[in-house]
This record gives structure tokens, sequence and C-alpha cells, in this order.
């Protein structure tokens, strides 16, 4: 259910993909939003689509990486459209490739933009939200931040590290009992760009590990964890759900499985173009727009059935107790009548 009043959101990433799913879903609600990317031509065409859908926008051009420039952003945009309610993490960069052909210089971009881009961001407006006694941040994750796999070392290792840092701010601020909220939306394979764009040393172009999922699935997902902030985290799509389990349970076989699949499922049967975008140093959507989706639509499914399971696991929790309640009583009630 949406919020009586408009709120002001700050998402990174912006420009496409996930980020731009989700600016536009808050900006279906009326919201105000604040698009922050490096891209221009991408945040432009990502600020109209909120505009179009009903929200007010504001591109806000910067590198995540740089905390000055963090810092600067934060102060335009509450100086610009008032205090942030909700700020939401997205923003990250990849490198596909085996380790031992990353260089020491990508493998560091990589985790200051998709590492401590968060850390960044959640430094320069926790303490504003804390002054004002609100506010929430969502840190955008992945079933990789507790499941490695091959060909994204940089990656995953980002992703284990947003994990650990959300997880130890979360008990600072339940120490404090502090009204300020952070939770994580754990995602699955989505239809972005980045499969276009990310620098990527494979001989074939990189593809998510199917199933695949629209970006308006990761996005509603992230729209409801900031409306109902107090868990800890969300699951988004089946696969997300069965990783995390299967890794909790048996993790070496899962090492063994993927060595076996995980090239392949990240590749698709086309050569890797020797003229591809490379967004790791500069935006590949800095002259041209490449859109919210990537180039898996075919393939890509709109809705999450454990999405919602997720978003409601406590009902179903209540409503199985209840049956199996009643379950008893009737069998009691049986064995009295015999």
């Amino acid at each position: 259910m949406a919020p009586q009043h408009r709120r002001v959101i700050a998402v990174t990433g912006a420009s496409g993909g996930i980020g731009r799913a989700t600016a536009k879903a808050f900006g279906a609600r009326g919201d105000t939003v604040a698009l922050l990317a490096r891209g221009e031509e991408g945040l432009r065409a990502a600020c109209a689509e909120v505009e179009a859908a009903g929200g007010r926008a504001l591109a806000v051009p910067v590198d995540v990486a740089d905390p000055d420039q963090v810092n600067e952003a934060v102060q335009r945009i509450e100086d610009e459209l008032g205090p942030v309610d909700v700020w939401v993490n997205v923003a990250f960069t990849s490198v596909f490739s085996p380790f031992d052909q990353i260089t020491p210089a990508e493998f560091k971009r990589v985790t200051e933009v998709s590492y401590l881009g968060y850390v960044y961001a959640t430094m320069a407006i926790l303490p504003r939200m804390k002054s004002r006694g609100r506010g929430t941040i969502v840190q955008v994750g992945s079933a990789l931040a507790y499941r490695g796999i091959p060909l994204q070392t940089a990656y995953c290792g980002s992703k284990h590290a947003i994990q650990g840092f959300h997880e130890s701010l979360r008990c600072e601020l339940l120490h404090e009992k502090s009204p300020v909220h952070v939770t994580m939306v754990q995602m699955p394979a989505v239809n972005t760009p980045q499969f276009s764009w990310v620098l990527s040393r494979l001989p074939r172009r990189p593809q998510p590990v199917p199933p695949i999922y629209e970006p308006e699935v990761a996005a509603r997902g992230v729209v409801y964890a900031a409306d109902h902030p107090k868990r800890r985290e969300y699951w988004v799509g089946g696969t997300t759900a069965m990783t995390l389990i299967a890794n909790a349970v048996a993790p070496g076989v899962l090492d063994r499985y993927l060595a076996k699949t995980g090239f392949s499922s990240q590749q698709t049967d086309e050569p890797q173009p020797a003229d591809a975008p490379d967004n790791l140093w500069e935006p590949a959507d800095r002259d041209r727009d490449f859109g919210t989706h990537g180039r898996f639509d075919g393939k890509s499914t709109p809705r999450s059935r454990q999405l919602w399971l997720s978003q409601h696991h406590g009902a179903l929790g209540a409503a199985a107790a209840a049956l199996s309640a009643m379950g008893g009583l009737s069998w009691a009630a049986a064995r009295r009548s015999r």
C-alpha cells in the first residue's frame, strides 16, 4: 500500500536495469525521485520515464566510488527536494572474466563501485536520517551475496561484503533502538543492460544464468521492502531461495555443480563483439540510452510467485500454524468420539 504523502526517494544506478525500474515504480506512486548515475543520456531518459509515470525527477550525475561526489550529491538532493525518506543503493559494475585475467586496478574499481559505493552513500545519508529520527535505506543485493559463482570474482566479493556490512549496521541500529531502518533485497538473474556494457573477457556474449526475471519484478521487491523495512532481508525469485537454501545445506556440492555448469550458463552462443561497450571506467550510457531492459526480454519472466511468498511469510506461517492446530483439534475430537 502506498504511503499517504509523497516521499523523497534517492536511487543509485538509476540510469538502467533494476535502479531505473525502481525509480519508475516510485514515480508511479507520485513520489519525488532523485536518480543517481554516471551516464547523462541514460539519466535524462530515465528521468523522463519517472515523470511520465507521475513522479517528479531530479537527475544527479555522480560516481558513487568517489565519497566527495556522493556527499555533494546528498547535499544537492536535500537542498532541492527536501529530506530523503528512502535511499536505495543499486549502483554496481563488474568484470566477466576468470580471476587470473583481471588486473588489480579492475578488481579495485569493481570493489569501489559495487561495495564502497554502498558504504559511502549509507555513510552520507545515515547521519541525516538519524538526526531527523526517520528514514529507510534499502541495499539491493543478490543471491551471489551468499553464493559465489565462477567468472564473477570481483562482483561476488563485493556482494558478500555488502551482506556483512548490512548485517553489522543493522545490529548497531537495533542496539541503539534507532527509528532508522536498513533492509536488503536479494535478487535473482535479471534482464538488465549490464550484459551489454560490462567489461567481458569471455569468448561469447555474457548472459544472466536462467531463469531470468524482468527488472520490474526486482523493482516491486525494492518498493515493498522500502514500505516494510523492519525485515532484515527479502528474497526475489524462486532461484534466489533455492540457491540460498542449497548453499546453506550443501555448499561443497554446489561448488562442483557450478564448476561444471557455471561457465557455459553465463554465455550465449554468440561471439563477444570486439567493439562491445565497456562501462568500468566510463559510463556506456553517456551519449546513448540503453533503457531499463537488457537483450533477454524473450527469455525473461515478468512475475515471481516467490516474491509474494517472501513478502507474506509471516501471514503464511500463522495460517499454517492455525491449520495445524485445527488438524490437531479434529484428530483429538475424533479420538474422543471413538
